[in-house]
């Protein structure tokens, strides 16, 4: 820790996320915005996420009740990439009907989260991905899977986001975790909070020799009114996954209450401590999470998303680092 740091004091003039003082090369975490949402189908907005999540970010205490002092590890984000912006520009410009450029761009978004993951991974960080739309941790999950190649992923959503394409992006943020499930070795996919699917979502779920367990939310309402606790729902929800664990998690998989100005909000969902009870599970299974992305973060037209986003995200970095 940096000395004359005050970790109570508020956030100083020019600091980084959360008032901290470290560069990227001084942090263990080190946060990669992506500020990119070219395959948005409903609400935009999600490309300003990393910016207002990193504005937000400065209100948050740091010790945590929980996890206590994450912020000791080192956290740090790099600057807004200027390239993923221009893509983001030019994907924009090109209008949904030019499908094949789109598709383009998104390689290229796709390659370089895969990259930057990649040689922060080589450099002993743990990266974070902070979307953007959620599309954009596929070269992330990519690069941890070279990694850790029995890791499975805890996804939290109000979608499957198992489609094979959607609007003919093949990149889709509705088509992510098909390009995973087909595209990489992925042991495990544990979805949790989906309420919205499609018949051809289903029939890969049904059809994924148990590689993929969804628990729809429906199905989780109906145990917690039959007085099934919440923990005994997260231990069984954890005891799918395998030792290591990868979260990719869309905001839109809490109560929409929590986060009005994400793209595709759904009535429904799980509350906020719902939601962290998942991350005490995984603690108490005594199993590791490898790494994080959060997605879908839009500013709305308060700062109450990205307040509500910081959070979630300083809480999943500190059971994160917690559970190492």
């Amino acid at each position: 820790m940096k000395k004359h740091f005050d970790p109570d004091a508020a956030a100083s003039e020019g600091s980084g996320i959360y008032g901290l003082p470290f560069t990227p090369d001084e942090a263990k975490v080190v946060i990669i915005p992506v500020p990119f949402e070219a395959t948005t189908s409903y609400g935009g907005g999600t490309s300003r996420g990393p910016a207002a999540v990193f504005e937000a970010s400065k209100q948050v205490d740091l010790l945590d009740h929980e996890t206590g002092r994450p912020y000791e590890a080192g956290i740090a984000m790099l600057p807004i990439p200027r390239k993923v912006v221009n893509w983001n520009a030019k994907a924009k410009k090109s209008g949904r009907k030019r499908v094949r450029a789109i598709n383009a761009i998104s390689e290229s978004v796709n390659n370089w989260v895969y990259e930057t993951t990649r040689d922060l991974l080589h450099a002993g960080k743990m990266p974070v991905v902070l979307g953007g739309d959620h599309s954009v941790p596929f070269g992330a999950i990519c690069a941890y899977g070279e990694r850790y190649p029995h890791m499975g992923i805890l996804h939290l959503d109000a979608h499957c986001d198992l489609r094979d394409s959607y609007e003919g992006f093949t990149y889709s943020h509705a088509s992510i975790f098909h390009n995973v499930i087909m595209r990489t070795r992925l042991r495990k996919l544990v979805q949790v909070g989906v309420r919205d699917v499609g018949s051809r979502e289903i029939r890969l779920i049904d059809n994924s020799f148990g590689r993929i367990r969804t628990f729809f939310d429906d199905e989780l309402a109906a145990r917690k009114e039959q007085g099934v606790p919440w923990g005994d729902i997260a231990e069984e929800i954890v005891d799918e996954l395998p030792y290591d664990v990868y979260l990719s998690w869309d905001i839109d998989g809490l109560d929409p209450t929590l986060c009005p100005g994400t793209g595709t909000p759904v009535p429904g969902g799980l509350s906020w401590n719902e939601a962290i009870g998942l991350l005490r599970a995984i603690l108490r299974a005594k199993k590791r999470i490898v790494g994080l992305d959060l997605c879908e973060v839009a500013p709305g037209r308060t700062e109450w998303d990205a307040n509500v986003g910081a959070r979630l995200l300083y809480k999943m970095i500190g059971f994160a680092l917690a559970t190492q």
